[in-house]
């Protein structure tokens, strides 16, 4: 049976080095991304390393949740005329912002990094159910351990520094990809979530050097937080693409799901704060809020 997966953001950077190798694993891959030329050339790419699976590009914006609705009725309606399962979802989107902005009325950062990932999955669990044996994969980030972790709100209190920022974010998302994973158990679709570690990418180069978006407390190690930042971003995006690559395919996790696939290769213990029922409650009341299934 032919094999699909879909790969946001999959145009460049950990998302195309993941794209390949799921091609190279022997998946149908769709890359979705905003820039038509670099989805060009991210499908010439991967059509070159593994022909027998041949690649194609969506264009969808996702910082706007209009275009993720749009794109989820596309591929869901796609794969059922075609009458092919979906058998890999990753959700490799990612954004940091050092300076606050809006997207809709709702801060940009939990837009990319959670809102969108969470509406795309949920308007695909249907898909997804149909093709099982399938995986829902998250890219999340060791971020996660410096965020605010009050959920009561998409803003948390106190200035906006945006290394925070994102961690919450990829909090919230980490603890829906874990929520959903219980969820779903038993329904043949396995969730995890795939932390890449450090790697050097668009959204590392230079945002990341920039000591305004971490708070003031830890602006005065800024000198030893970026050389050890710097140490461990010099490894390449494909090393940073093979937890998600595990967990998409790796048959020792067959039958398996609510996983964390460390930037080794092997499970690792979630952060605790994901695994708490009361931050999943406020983390699902934040996400029906502002990512409602259908649009308003």
């Amino acid at each position: 049976m032919k094999r699909t997966a879909v790969v946001t953001a999959g145009t460049a950077g950990i998302g195309l080095e993941t794209a390949l190798g799921l091609a190279a694993a022997g998946f149908s891959v769709t890359v979705v991304g905003r820039d038509a030329d670099r989805g060009a050339r991210a499908v010439d790419r991967i059509n070159a390393t593994s022909p027998a699976h041949p690649a194609r590009f969506l264009s969808a914006d996702l910082s706007a949740l209009d275009e993720v609705r749009t794109l989820a009725g596309r591929i869901a309606s796609e794969h059922a005329a075609a009458g092919e399962p979906l058998s890999v979802l990753i959700n490799n989107v990612g954004a940091m912002f050092p300076d606050r902005r809006d997207l809709s009325g709702v801060e940009a950062s939990f837009v990319v990094n959670h809102l969108s990932p969470y509406l795309l999955t949920e308007l695909l669990l249907p898909t997804l159910t149909a093709g099982a044996p399938s995986r829902v994969v998250n890219v999340t980030s060791g971020a996660v351990a410096t965020a605010k972790r009050v959920f009561d709100a998409v803003e948390p209190p106190g200035g906006y520094y945006g290394f925070h920022w994102y961690g919450r974010a990829k909090l919230a998302n980490l603890t829906y990809t874990l929520d959903l994973a219980r969820r779903l158990d038993g329904t043949g679709v396995s969730v995890f979530a795939a932390d890449p570690g450090g790697a050097a990418t668009d959204m590392t180069n230079g945002t990341l050097l920039d000591p305004k978006i971490v708070s003031p407390a830890l602006r005065l190690l800024w000198p030893l937080v970026r050389r050890k930042f710097e140490r461990s971003t010099s490894g390449p995006a494909s090393a940073a693409a093979r937890p998600s690559i595990t967990a998409a395919t790796d048959g020792a996790l067959t039958g398996r799901t609510g996983i964390v696939v460390g930037a080794r290769g092997r499970p690792v213990a979630p952060l605790r704060t994901a695994t708490d029922p009361r931050v999943a409650d406020a983390v699902r009341r934040l996400s029906e809020r502002y990512a409602p299934l259908a649009a308003t």
